[in-house]
């Protein structure tokens, strides 16, 4: 993904190379989603208001810990949200329920962990369509929230956030292979809210906020601030490691890069370090390394892993405005 960025985030000889292909892609892109505003492809609409929070670039932008975030806020207004997501890198095929058990080879890393955190109904499936109907016929929802999916056209959708990172933002505007995007930038204007990833003044925004690392083993709360004395091993594989790195050293750590693809499998080798210095890792990679225990190491057990959760704080006109829209809808 390093490499990707370097292309994806300036411009290069190599995107410019690319960039008829880019055009093709968007072309493609474009008349898709035309051809379902038009019905000439069908969209299938659910009896409950549908929310798409996804984005129209590759990588991360923070849209898991949002949608948490929003489930969370929604479950506090009265409302009873279900989630439906594709459950990337899962191996079971079909539509299935998610619980707070399951292995996350076998659902994907992301609906577990928003299953852990909100509680709500979580359902995976690659057909949308089915995996929302059947969130619905198994769970009593009022609203469901489809996590990333805005290019999955055939489930209509009542409300789209699409979600962008004020850091990266877009790239160097290019569609793919040459840049970043999955749609053209225009296609914010058809959004509903565009919500920014960053401390900003926009009315619709959210920041990431550390909590107390977690013991992987033993369960012990520690405040980062202790871990400032010495060395730390920092392991994410996300969509955008280096947000995770930077917010550590923001905290005054002293940290040592592990960066790995986004939905990495992980082996017990990746984290095993040649020193014993503690390992802090995100929500989104301990689902995965929690089946990994107990790593051994000259025979002891390793007990210094430790996960960093995070949550999103939304603006509260974010959360006032969707409410709103929920209920015209």
């Amino acid at each position: 993904m390093n490499r990707l960025d370097h292309y994806w985030y300036s411009q290069n000889p190599l995107a410019w190379m690319l960039l008829p292909l880019s055009w093709l892609f968007c072309a493609v892109s474009m008349l898709r989603r035309l051809m379902y505003v038009y019905g000439l492809l069908p969209a299938h609409a659910m009896p409950v208001p549908v929310i798409i929070v996804g984005n129209i670039s590759v990588g991360g932008t923070g849209k898991t810990p949002l949608l948490i975030a929003l489930c969370e806020y929604l479950t506090n207004q009265g409302f009873k949200p279900g989630v439906v997501s594709r459950g990337y890198g899962a191996s079971m095929s079909g539509d299935h329920p998610v619980t707070v058990n399951n292995d996350a080879a076998a659902c994907g890393d992301e609906p577990v962990l928003i299953k852990q955190r909100t509680g709500c109904p979580v359902i995976i499936g690659s057909d949308r369509v089915a995996a929302a109907n059947k969130l619905l016929a198994e769970n009593d929802c009022d609203v469901i929230l489809s996590d990333d999916g805005m290019q999955h056209y055939r489930l209509k959708r009542n409300i789209e956030i699409a979600v962008v990172d004020t850091v990266r933002k877009f790239g160097n505007g290019f569609c793919l292979p040459a840049g970043p995007l999955r749609e053209p930038v225009s296609r914010l204007r058809k959004v509903n809210m565009i919500v920014h990833h960053g401390d900003t003044d926009d009315n619709y925004h959210f920041t990431l906020e550390f909590g107390e690392a977690v013991n992987l083993v033993t369960g012990k709360n520690k405040n980062l601030d202790l871990f400032t004395t010495g060395v730390v091993h920092a392991v994410a594989g996300i969509g955008h490691p280096e947000r995770f790195f930077n917010q550590l050293r923001a905290r005054g750590l002293e940290v040592v890069e592990h960066a790995f693809p986004d939905h990495h499998a992980y082996t017990s080798g990746d984290i095993d370090f040649a020193d014993t210095s503690p390992i802090l890792m995100t929500e989104k990679d301990a689902v995965k390394c929690i089946r990994l225990q107990p790593i051994m190491k000259n025979g002891d057990t390793i007990d210094n892993i430790w996960v960093v959760p995070v949550s999103a704080k939304i603006s509260d006109q974010l959360g006032s405005d969707l409410s709103q829209l929920i209920k015209q809808r």
